[in-house]
């Protein structure tokens, strides 16, 4: 079997099963038929099997009962879609049912065994493990700089469930200036990698693949198996150059209670 196709059968057996049955810390999930909601984080948020198995009227109905759950707790909702899921039109009749698609990216899997874990950071940078409600807030703080993300929604999730990751970060002059996570996969051989910022002045420096590195060698020592990353069109070279493999996209349809009527 061709070393994507692999990848890409241990992630549905395991990753995609896992989301399916398997609650993160402080989160709920609620079955409904092919998917599930999941709620306790961020934003809700929707995931189902890799063919759902339902079509026309009968897949608008699904997709409106996850919408009007969600309206009904003024919350927003993501719907996660990948690019080889069926049917082939859940994507445009989730943007009739008012959902909008954020940029997609590239899921790239690794065997740990195949990474160079020795990336080192640059002169000034030292990278370590974070945790405490001080530590996590800094993050927070960092995210809300480099994305524009709300920093106190931010803060109250990762402050809410503390033991949902291992947060990594390289600091310098006494501020984190990158920050990660690396998230494990209950029941499964898997962990993701997660959630990179680093502040523009500190881009270019290597930050990125010590980061990557360092949480790879916590893996590892957990006895993790396969490495995932949701990865941006940024990060998705790095990524396999490393040694990562692309083995599908994903794209995340959102939709909140301030979107527009559905059409």
């Amino acid at each position: 079997m061709p070393d994507a196709a692999r990848l890409l059968a241990a992630y549905e057996e395991q990753v995609r099963h896992a989301e399916l049955t398997i609650p993160e810390p402080g989160l709920r999930l609620d079955p409904d038929g092919p998917v599930v909601r999941v709620t306790g984080g961020r934003r809700g948020f929707v995931t189902g099997r890799p063919d759902l198995g339902v079509t026309g009227p009968e897949l608008d109905e699904l997709i409106a009962r996850q919408r009007d759950h969600f309206a009904a707790r003024g919350e927003t909702v993501e719907w996660k879609t990948r690019g080889h899921d069926r049917p082939a039109s859940l994507p445009e009749r989730l943007l009739a049912a008012g959902f909008e698609p954020e940029p997609p990216e590239t899921v790239v899997i690794a065997a740990v065994a195949d990474l160079g874990l020795d990336s080192a950071p640059p002169d000034g940078a030292l990278v370590h493990e974070v945790r405490g409600e001080a530590d996590l807030r800094r993050i927070a703080a960092l995210s809300a700089e480099v994305f524009g993300t709300d920093e106190d929604v931010l803060a109250a999730d990762l402050v809410g469930r503390p033991d949902a990751a291992t947060h990594v970060v390289a600091e310098a002059d006494g501020r984190f200036v990158s920050a990660a996570r690396l998230e494990f996969v209950p029941g499964t051989e898997f962990a993701g990698l997660w959630g990179g910022c680093t502040l523009p002045a500190w881009r270019g420096r290597g930050l990125y693949r010590a980061l990557v590195a360092h949480r790879a060698r916590l893996a590892a020592a957990r006895g993790v198996r396969y490495l995932q990353v949701d990865a941006s069109e940024d990060s998705r070279p790095i990524l396999e150059r490393l040694g990562f493999t692309a083995v599908t996209t994903t794209t995340p349809h959102v939709w909140s209670p301030s979107a527009k009527a559905v059409r």
